[in-house]
């Protein structure tokens, strides 16, 4: 018995001129039928050497092609080569995991990551899609990566996110430059919502209905629930409207 890709199997329709000619071999046993010249195509370092860079040779008389193995499972390498025939994977529905370990393996066979995760790309958007759910999570994979587009496409996510409940493992992860990004993130919304709250209604000419009186009283009420709404106000605060 073998397994095959329901994506990548012989005959399937990949917008190339020509037949694959190279079989990938996953860790867990999966044959993913490739064309040698669209992984060459974006690798900088011959798909980390797994493809030299001499034209291979045509499927052999048994109809069989030349076959490398490597080290990604079927799901992760699934996805690597959907990204790398740009073909969208978000009906894939992968795991975060998942995409953490493409996004490592696209960079390791050599691919540019900020070409291949700028806007409307499919990496973006398969990203992008499970930011909602995953918004940290995918922050610190783009960061991890330098991906600056995306972890600015992902940050309006983090706006509720507890910073006390960030690990070891995802500040590592995040390293220094996005990690202050993100806690000047939470601190300029937080003074730009106190400024917001801390400037009382603009004065008015007296009327019959409220004079001068009436607006300082107003003025003293309105600071009051300022600074009550300021005392525990953050980023995505949504106990009394605001965010």
């Amino acid at each position: 018995m073998v397994s095959v890709s329901t994506t990548f199997l012989p005959g399937a329709d990949l917008g190339q001129s020509h037949s694959p000619d190279l079989t990938l071999q996953s860790s867990d046993s999966v044959f993913f039928y490739v064309h040698s010249t669209a992984l060459l195509q974006f690798s900088t370092n011959s798909f980390n050497t797994l493809i030299p860079l001499y034209p291979l040779s045509p499927t052999s008389e048994d109809g069989s092609h030349p076959a490398v193995i490597v080290p990604e499972d079927s799901h992760v390498l699934n996805v690597v080569l959907h990204l790398v025939y740009m073909i969208p994977c978000s009906h894939l529905c992968p795991s975060i995991d998942v995409i953490s370990q493409a996004v490592t393996a696209l960079r390791r066979y050599g691919v540019s990551m900020k070409s291949f995760a700028a806007p409307d790309t499919c990496l973006y958007n398969l990203i992008l899609s499970r930011a909602p759910l995953h918004p940290i999570e995918l922050y610190a994979i783009s960061a991890e990566h330098g991906l600056d587009d995306l972890a600015v496409a992902i940050s309006p996510h983090l706006m509720s996110f507890n910073l006390s409940t960030l690990t070891d493992e995802i500040v590592t992860q995040i390293g220094p430059t996005y990690l202050k990004r993100l806690f000047f993130l939470h601190l300029g919304r937080n003074e730009a919502l106190k400024r917001l709250l801390f400037t009382p209604p603009t004065l008015h000419g007296p009327t019959p209905q409220c004079d001068f009186t009436e607006q300082k009283k107003l003025t003293r009420a309105w600071a009051l629930a300022a600074a009550y709404l300021a005392w525990d106000a953050r980023p995505g605060l949504s106990r009394y409207g605001i965010s």
